[in-house]
C-alpha cells in the first residue's frame, strides 16, 4: 500500500485544512482511463466508491482502482519551491 512521507503528509494536511469538510477532505490520485501511465492528484471532499484509502499522520489519500495498483509499492513524498508552490513525488518505499 502506498505510504507517505512526513513532509507529504504535511503538504495534504495544509491542503486540506480549509476545505468544506476537512476532517474528510483528502487528495486523490486517480488514472486517466484505462491509462496507467498517466496518474492526477486533485483535493477531494470524500473518497469515491471504488478508492482505497490511505491515512497516515492526519492526512488522507484517495487511491482509484488503477492507481492503487500501480502505486501499491510506492511512497508519496513532498516538497515546496522557493515560491512555496508545493509538489509531489512518488518514490520506491525504503525498507528498514
Amino acid at each position: 500500500m502506498l505510504t507517505l512521507t512526513e513532509n507529504a503528509a504535511q503538504a495534504i494536511r495544509d491542503l486540506t485544512a480549509s476545505a468544506p469538510e476537512p476532517s474528510q477532505s483528502g487528495v486523490r490520485i486517480a488514472s486517466q482511463g484505462q491509462d496507467t501511465g498517466t496518474l492526477t492528484l486533485s483535493l477531494a471532499s470524500q473518497p469515491e466508491p471504488t478508492d482505497a484509502v490511505v491515512e497516515e499522520q492526519g492526512a488522507r489519500v484517495y487511491l482509484d482502482p488503477v492507481a492503487a495498483t500501480v502505486l501499491d509499492d510506492k511512497s508519496l513524498d513532498a516538497g515546496a519551491d522557493e515560491k512555496g508552490a508545493v509538489s509531489f513525488l512518488v518514490t520506491d518505499q525504503t525498507t528498514t
